[in-house]
């Protein structure tokens, strides 16, 4: 199993989702404006292409299968 830019970026985003609904759901209900961070960043990368995770991960030699997110 590979891990390049573009699945870590689904594992990264998949996590913050579950752990900010968790957050607001048994600890304090504000943690949903973290979701709400969350989806618009994903939101925004669609259409500008622009993931700071993808820029933080390249610069740390993750390697990229050259589909998602992923920048030119």
């Amino acid at each position: 199993m590979d891990m390049t830019v573009e699945r870590l970026i689904r594992i990264f985003a998949g996590f913050f989702v579950l752990a900010s609904l968790a957050l607001g759901v048994f600890v304090n209900p504000h943690f949903l404006w973290f979701t709400a961070f969350v989806g618009l960043n994903l939101f925004q990368s669609g259409f500008t292409r622009l993931c700071p995770l993808d820029t933080i991960l390249r610069k740390l030699g993750v390697r990229s299968a050259g589909t998602a997110c992923a920048s030119q």
